[in-house]
This record gives structure tokens, sequence and C-alpha cells, in this order.
């Protein structure tokens, strides 16, 4: 298959009713990879061992330790392949290319058997309606090259602002990763401080899961493509326990507003993909939805630093 136009601006155009049919496929298809990950590592602290990270081509799962060797799955979104990667064999895989949920998770349970890793994994979807157990999903079946690589080329931008964004905390943070419960690409700033116990009740999310994800307070911000309730790709920025007033904030750029129905403070990719300069657009909503919930939380302000450059150490003074 040939490569994507490598000459799509930097900031791609994501139309969700054009591509809504090959996201909600790709969707499940990361739930498959993202549960073998989940199935061969030990769980750590607020699901980090779940999700999976933005590469040079697509998304992946790293490293995982399997059967005494190690073993990598990486969705190529330039040569649209599904590459499986071991320790103790040759590359494996299979074209990305219009088929049914059923018809990828039996592909990707054969050739990781073929390169002798045994794999169980819980086959009913997370965290969507009325779902359907992947080996018997002949509903969802799409695959639009093009407009799956521009969701990639958005995930790049978002990956790199929001590392960016992270070296400016001292604090307790999570790696910039992407969770396949939800699709999107999120960042957790700590407090440190425990949160009071989280009364769950997300569809399709174990409630012992997100009691421990929520264990402590946190400003978590994120980038997600939309759904059918929110057909828009969009950042996101809400915090747990939601400070009093939050929704009130002075919050920017200008095209930020709260939802009530989300509970969280939303800014349109479009507002950011279009704005004089991209980057600065995005980097004051992480920053000042950060700086709301924090301080109307009354965080540690010892926890904040100058944001990171190349080569150059971050100045300690006695």
């Amino acid at each position: 298959m040939p490569h994507a136009d490598s000459s799509s601006p930097a900031w791609p155009v994501l139309d969700y009713p054009g591509w809504r049919d090959s996201l909600q496929t790709l969707h499940l298809w990361t739930q498959i990879v993202g549960k073998v990950r989940l199935s061969l590592s030990p769980w750590l602290n607020h699901g980090w061992q779940v999700p999976l990270y933005v590469g040079a081509r697509g998304l992946g799962t790293s490293a995982i330790h399997a059967g005494g060797g190690m073993v990598d799955i990486e969705f190529d979104f330039v040569d649209h392949r599904l590459v499986i990667r071991s320790s103790d064999g040759p590359d494996r895989g299979f074209a990305l290319e219009p088929m049914s949920v059923a018809a990828f998770y039996g592909r990707l349970m054969d050739e990781l058997k073929a390169a002798g890793f045994e794999v169980a994994i819980n086959t009913l979807p997370n965290e969507l309606p009325s779902p359907i157990r992947f080996p018997v999903d002949e509903v969802h079946a799409s695959y639009d090259a093009e407009a799956v690589h521009r969701f990639w080329r958005a995930l790049l931008q978002a990956d790199r602002v929001f590392k960016v964004f992270r070296t400016g905390f001292l604090g307790k943070c999570s790696p910039v990763h992407f969770f396949w419960g939800s699709f999107d690409l999120a960042v957790t700033r700590f407090s440190g401080r425990r949160a009071p116990v989280h009364p769950g009740g997300f569809p399709g999310l174990p409630d012992p899961v997100t009691r421990e994800a929520y264990s402590h307070e946190v400003s978590s911000a994120g980038f997600w493509p939309g759904n059918e309730a929110y057909p828009h790709a969009a950042f996101f920025s809400y915090g747990y326990p939601t400070p009093p007033d939050f929704g009130k904030a002075a919050v920017g750029p200008s095209a930020a507003f709260w939802s009530d129905a989300l509970g969280e403070w939303m800014l349109p990719y479009e507002a950011v993909r279009t704005a004089a300069d991209p980057d600065a657009a995005l980097l004051e909503f992480l920053s000042s939805t950060y700086r709301a919930a924090s301080q109307l939380a009354g965080w540690d302000s010892g926890l904040e630093c100058g944001m990171g450059v190349p080569r150059r150490p971050r100045a300690v003074h006695g």
C-alpha cells in the first residue's frame, strides 16, 4: 500500500462524521491489542500498564515480557500494517485494511500463537454501549487508511505538546499515553494527596479499576477524536475531585468552554488547528486549566517548574 501524503499539514483536518465507521472499528482493534498487553503485564498504579504509546509509525504497546522473552505490537499507520515483533523470531503481522473485528481478533491471535505466545483476553469491549464480543463482531469492519493516518498525525502533534507541558511539573505525573478503553491520549498530574473513594459507575469499566485510577487527587488533560454524543475532536481537562467553582475559572484560549454534561473543560481541536500558533493555543489551555484546578484545590505550588528545553538541565537553587 502506498505511503500517505507526506505533504499533509502538521495539524490535519479531522472530520468525525467522515471517518466515524473507521474510528469505531479502530477503537475496537486497539482494545484487542491493549487487552493483550493487559493480560501479560503486572498491574501498575493507576492502570499505567494498560495504555498504548504514540510512536514514529503509529500506536504501539512498547515491549512486553512474555514466556521468557519479549513481544511488542504496533499499529503502523504509515504502511498500514499490524506488526508483531518478538525477541525470539522474525517480525510477523498483516495488512491493516477493511476487515471485521472478528477477523482482526482471529488473525492477531493466530499470529501471536505462531510467534510462540499463548494469550487469553477478556473478549468483551470496555467503555462502549451495547458491546459485541470480539470473536463474533462482524458489524464493525471499516478502515479508511487516509483518515486513520490523519488521526495519527494529530496524535503526533498532541503527544509532542503534552510532553512539553509535562516538563513543567516536579511532582508525580503520568506518562503521555493512549487509553484504548476511552480512546484518548492523556497526561495526568497528581497533588500527592489521597482522594475520596470514587463512586464508580462508568459503563463498561469495573468499579475497582476506576477507584484505583482515581485513588489520589488529579488534574488530567487529554485529546479525544469525538463520539456520537459530541461528534468533534477536542482537547479536555478535568480534576478529581472537581475543585469548587472550577467551571467558572478563567481559562484560555477564548474557544475553550465548560461542559456541565462532561464535568470538564473542552477546547475544540479545530480551534487549535486553525490558531495562528497552535502550540501556544494548546499550551495556554493546558496551563490555564491546570492552574485553575490546582489553585482552587490548594495544591502545593512548589510542584511546578519552568518548561523544559533540550540540552539544558533544570536550574536548581539552594
